[in-house]
């Protein structure tokens, strides 16, 4: 297909999937009419696949007639067409075609020239005074003032970005953008140049995947929530009027406005001459009005001691695994924390069919205004018939020697660094003992972590299939772990005697576990 200026997101290839033959871009509506025939979707930016699948869902609910107000069906019968939606094995094309073809979303699908272009405001370009920078919206670039460390790219020289990959960086700042200062936006003569964290800010999200990206997203929609019912749900597409920051906010209503509507960045892309890539953009707030509450499904929740609800943080230094059993266990049975709501729904899935799914983590490691760290993404083996609900004493399994390995690095973390204080402090009188420095813990702790928890969730692997005792093994695992931070430090006896040490409190403390 001919390239088009308006860059329609329907037809146009950006979406990077899996299917037979490797990966390749599609556009929108072959994503859906050949979803069953897709593996799985490849975006290489972990926050813009959290954020685009999302966006799928809601469209993947609208095309199976799964996003009927919740008033007009009960959760039960909401499952069984589910399940009779599964069956079907794919998207009906007709109705596929029938949704990108609406006349009442005439232009939201266009990238670029039209009044509502898609996922951005076009009012930007009247209302600010300056463009952002196209490395503003490119998680990873530097901008303004900040130094180059990774990429040739600056604001001098942004370089000309292709238009999937724009799209891709867009998805995730409306996800994940920051809080804090950003390009002035003026409304009704009044200036204002900062704006609010997006609604996945530093979070950890999890996603069913099934053996296609078909499955993927059916089992993806959440089931119906109770809404106010005398708002219609729409998406950011689908919106009866263009984006206004000065109109309140509607309820957060399903699926839509859940899994779609609730960003509080507003932007608008720059296109090069031939509108085959993007060489400016505008980024802004999009509202002063104050976030309403919503519980996003596929996030771990947990409640602070102020009583506070939060999505459970990315930390780079914490496996997929060490967050499997709360992905099991019943939320009422884990004081001040929830499972991800889509987990209940998925309990309910035909026995075969759960019993293939995986999930799928994407963690983006933030601070909350404007650090970004790291982002990545994991994926389980099929755990769904480990749900408290079809196996609890296997659920409860995996929480207790998750706990046990837990435990144990806090055990090493201490004995690491009481064996360097010891090792490194004056002579000291007849029972004295060494202070650990906490500004200055030494090397050995940090050396004993990263040989712990390889060897911690190969261990975990496989006491989850057996009756042997966690603290017995990891406490093993532990000592290993002692040695190899350690190293060569053996050798001298003052290192050897406060190693000694070190490996006796680590087997007194495990020992107290108990």
């Amino acid at each position: 297909m001919a390239a088009s200026p308006l860059w329609d997101v329907r037809e146009e290839p950006w979406v990077l999937v899996r299917a037979a033959g490797g990966s390749r871009m599609v556009g929108l509506r072959e994503l859906f009419v050949r979803a069953h025939e897709i593996s799985d979707i490849a975006v290489p930016v972990p926050p813009a696949a959290s954020g685009l699948l999302r966006i799928l869902v809601v469209m993947a609910a609208r095309i199976a007639g799964l996003a009927d107000p919740v008033e007009e069906r009960g959760a039960v019968e909401w499952l069984d067409d589910r399940d009779v939606v599964l069956e079907a094995g794919r998207f009906d094309p007709s109705a596929v075609g029938a949704y990108f073809d609406r006349e009442d979303l005439a232009g939201r699908f266009f990238v670029f020239g039209s009044e509502r272009p898609f996922l951005q405001d076009a009012s930007l370009a009247e209302q600010c005074g300056k463009k952002s920078g196209l490395n503003k919206i490119v998680f990873g670039r530097a901008a303004g003032n900040n130094p180059v460390w990774w990429g040739p790219a600056c604001d001098v020289s942004p370089s000309v970005l292709p238009v999937p990959e724009a799209l891709w960086h867009l998805i995730a700042q409306h996800y994940y953008g920051p809080s804090g200062r950003c390009t002035a936006r003026t409304v009704d003569g009044k200036s204002e140049a900062n704006s609010l964290a997006g609604p996945l800010r530093k979070s950890l999200s999890f996603h069913p995947v099934g053996q296609n990206l078909f499955e993927t997203l059916v089992m993806g929609i959440p089931r119906p929530q109770e809404t106010d019912t005398e708002v219609a749900d729409a998406a950011p597409w689908e919106e009866t009027h263009a984006p206004d920051p000065r109109r309140g906010l509607c309820p957060v209503t399903w699926p839509g406005r859940l899994l779609s509507g609730r960003s509080r960045h507003a932007m608008l892309l720059v296109p090069s001459p031939d509108g085959q890539g993007v060489v400016d953009a505008y980024q802004t707030w999009a509202s002063r009005h104050t976030p309403l509450e919503a519980t996003d499904p596929y996030v771990i929740t947990e409640t602070s001691q102020q009583g506070n609800r939060y999505a459970r943080e990315a930390r780079e230094d914490r496996a997929l695994w060490r967050d499997l059993d709360a992905l099991l266990l019943k939320s009422s049975q884990v004081a001040g924390r929830s499972r991800p709501l889509i987990c209940d729904d998925l309990v309910e899935l035909p026995s075969a069919l759960r019993r293939r799914v995986r999930l799928r983590a994407y963690g983006f490691v933030q601070d909350g205004q404007q650090g970004d760290k790291t982002w990545f993404a994991a994926t389980s083996p099929p755990v769904l018939e480990w749900l408290e609900e079809q196996d609890g004493s296997r659920a409860r399994r995996i929480a207790a020697c998750r706990e046990s390995a837990e435990q144990h690095s806090r055990i090493l973390e201490f004995a690491a660094k009481l064996a360097w204080a010891e090792s490194v402090s004056p002579p000291l009188d007849e029972g004295e003992k060494a202070r650990i420095d906490p500004k200055a813990p030494g090397p050995w702790r940090q050396a004993a972590l990263l040989a712990y928890w390889p060897q911690a969730e190969k261990t975990f692997w496989r006491l989850i299939e057996g009756q042997e005792d966690p603290r017995t093994a990891f406490v093993s695992v532990a000592e290993e772990a002692l040695r190899a931070g350690v190293g060569r430090a053996e050798r001298g006896w003052k290192q050897a005697r406060a190693i000694s040490h070190a490996r006796a409190v680590l087997h007194k403390q495990s020992k107290e576990l108990q």
